[in-house]
């Protein structure tokens, strides 16, 4: 039996995610079918000191139009990780990539849990299908 405390797996593959545009291009490349999804889920991007990300990780699954999300959750595993960065995605089934209120709002919430522990939120992005990508933070 094998028994493993703690394991930081980096999969960093790719060009560093220096822009906006890096962002929307990464997500537009690996998240296709993330933004087809029937209900709404929140995903985290970790990123290395050179801003490749390391492990995108499903943080929440909710229903058609909302998903509860709880800043603890995602930096649990940014702090285990030693993420530098992270970029926040999440869906929208119904087609439309526009951020609602609620979208502002856990962004805000997430940002403030950034920065106590030193992890920057480079972008929070809303997709949806036909490659629709929003960014809330611009």
């Amino acid at each position: 039996m094998s028994f493993e405390l703690l394991r930081v797996k980096e999969i960093a593959t790719g060009e560093p995610i220096r822009s906006p545009r890096d962002v929307a291009d990464f997500v537009c490349k690996n998240m296709e079918e993330e933004a087809l999804v029937d209900r709404e889920c929140f995903w985290i991007l970790h990123l290395n000191a050179r801003n490749q990300v390391i492990e995108k990780e499903l943080t929440a699954i909710g229903c058609v139009n909302a998903c509860l999300v709880r800043p603890a959750d995602v930096m649990r595993k940014a702090v285990i990780n030693g993420t530098v960065a992270i970029i926040a995605v999440h869906n929208h089934p119904s087609g439309n990539a526009e951020p609602s209120q609620e979208d502002h709002q856990i962004t805000y919430r997430l940002k403030n849990s950034c920065e106590i522990l030193g992890v920057q939120l480079l972008d929070s992005i809303v997709i949806a299908a036909a490659g629709k990508v929003q960014s809330i933070m611009r």
